[in-house]
């Protein structure tokens, strides 16, 4: 982690990052990937929150990146409370699993405090986020839809008892419906580098997560 500088994202480094996180996503979750196409429209999309988008530096080069989106959770009395999700959040291939992710987390999460957040809610592989606080959805009542609780749900309070053990229903933004036009994600891939599409078990490790859930 010598000679590392975390610092916010600027706009010289759009396709810097863009370019990383579709290095880092390409083939993982479906053939190809659209998260570099979600970041380039994110951030123009009213809940993208450019005070915690960050990019991590070695030796001068980025690799890595985390962007965050305003959510909302509803509790049963239909009150509303302001809360974050973050992703894409990525780290070059060849650096993954050594401690840059993590950092990048903990940064963001310090910053997060400060502006009055004190939740988080995300999709991902519960393997990846458990170690930075991060729990099952079913844990803190937080469910999606209607008593649902995705085994992919995770939940990390950044203070403690913020969700003060009341039922949740939990409600993202929607800056990745960008991603539903599927001819302006290929045409922004296009001006890419060529890469092949492929199948990947993690694709298939993937559905499970997202089609799975926590049901005691």
């Amino acid at each position: 982690m010598n000679n590392t500088h975390l610092r916010l994202e600027t706009k010289n480094d759009y396709r810097a990052v863009e370019e990383l996180i579709r290095e880092a996503f390409w083939n993982v979750y479906k053939p190809g990937c659209d998260e570099h196409y979600f970041a380039h429209m994110m951030r123009h999309h009213e809940d993208f929150i450019p005070e915690l988008s960050f990019v991590i530096e070695l030796g001068g080069e980025i690799v890595g990146s985390i962007m965050y989106t305003k959510a909302r959770l509803i509790d049963e009395n239909g009150v509303t409370k302001d809360i974050l999700s973050f992703g894409p959040i990525c780290i070059s291939p060849k650096l993954q699993r050594k401690g840059f992710g993590k950092k990048l987390i903990e940064h963001s999460f310090n910053k997060a405090r400060q502006m009055g957040y004190d939740t988080v809610v995300i999709f991902g592989n519960p393997a990846n986020y458990v170690g930075c606080g991060f729990v099952s959805c079913k844990k803190k009542n937080v469910q999606f839809g209607t008593d649902n609780f995705p085994t992919a749900l995770l939940v990390c309070e950044l203070v403690p008892n913020a969700l003060d053990g009341k039922l949740w229903r939990y409600i993202p933004s929607n800056a990745d419906a960008c991603c539903e036009d599927t001819v302006a994600v290929e045409e922004f891939d296009a001006t890419f580098p060529p890469k092949e599409k492929a199948w990947m078990p993690s694709q298939e490790e993937f559905y499970i997560y997202c089609n799975s859930s926590v049901i005691r």
